[in-house]
């Protein structure tokens, strides 16, 4: 898989990996680079089957299998244990992690994540698949927007999403691959085992956002024995993106306490 190390060159500097959700792509974290880059030794990566880390996915692909890709590529590099990030999707891999791995991640922060399947984001992740199958790339990426940010931040910045627009049409994934990610997702169940999972967890989640809901962030916190909850008030679903300030102070604040 692609991946880049950004931030501190340090090599005794704390390790921090980001996962993005479901495009996957290291990109996605441009807004948390500077800040975070001043304390961390930080790791992104593609995943497997999006942006620069070509690949056919196979039939059954899984979160699970997501998340040994990633150790594959963390033992490869020889890191031992880290501190963890994930988005939405990138969330759920941070769950399997302490499932496969549990010394590996010494603390981390799942981003509007789930363990469970909910109705409302089945909808809404239905709506996606509709929208690629039927009426193609183009008209995915243009309703993408809609789900990840506050109407107002979308009015606010049209210029910017148009160009971000661009960008991703340019970079689209294969649509099969996508298509198995989404069923990968939506597939997620781990209210069996949370009880498992001891790594200290800050479950960051937004009231506003649309396409999952806040409370599959309370569900985390209650099922997870090191889990806090913190709420923010606006940001939609990628907060990181459209109120980052707010989010990397809140990010930084509990990631710089654990370190």
């Amino acid at each position: 898989m692609y991946y880049e190390w950004l931030g501190r060159s340090d090599p005794q500097a704390p390790v921090l990996v980001l996962s993005s959700g479901l495009g996957g792509s290291a990109r996605f974290w441009g807004p948390q680079m500077t800040e975070l880059g001043q304390r961390f030794r930080v790791l992104v990566y593609d995943h497997a089957g999006s942006g620069r880390s070509p690949a056919t996915l196979p039939e059954g692909y899984s979160i699970a299998t997501m998340a040994a890709e990633l150790l594959a590529l963390l033992d490869r590099l020889e890191v031992s244990h880290c501190h963890f990030m994930g988005h939405a999707l990138g969330g759920l891999v941070g769950l399997e992690l302490g499932l496969q791995r549990p010394t590996l991640v010494r603390s981390q922060v799942l981003v509007n994540a789930w363990s469970s399947p909910n109705p409302h984001s089945a909808r809404c992740f239905a709506v996606r698949r509709n929208l690629l199958n039927h009426s193609g790339p183009a008209a995915y990426v243009q309703a993408q927007a809609l789900f990840l940010y506050p109407a107002d931040w979308i009015a606010a910045n049209s210029a910017q999403l148009a160009e971000e627009d661009a960008h991703a049409l340019a970079h689209f994934p294969e649509p099969a691959n996508l298509l198995k990610r989404i069923a990968a997702l939506q597939a997620f169940n781990v209210d069996a085992h949370l009880a498992q999972i001891m790594t200290p967890t800050l479950l960051l989640a937004n009231r506003d956002d649309m396409l999952v809901p806040w409370q599959r962030s309370q569900v985390l916190a209650e099922g997870l024995p090191n889990g806090r909850l913190h709420l923010l008030e606006y940001g939609g679903h990628a907060s990181s993106v459209s109120d980052s300030a707010t989010f990397n102070r809140v990010v930084l604040d509990y990631l710089t306490a654990q370190a």
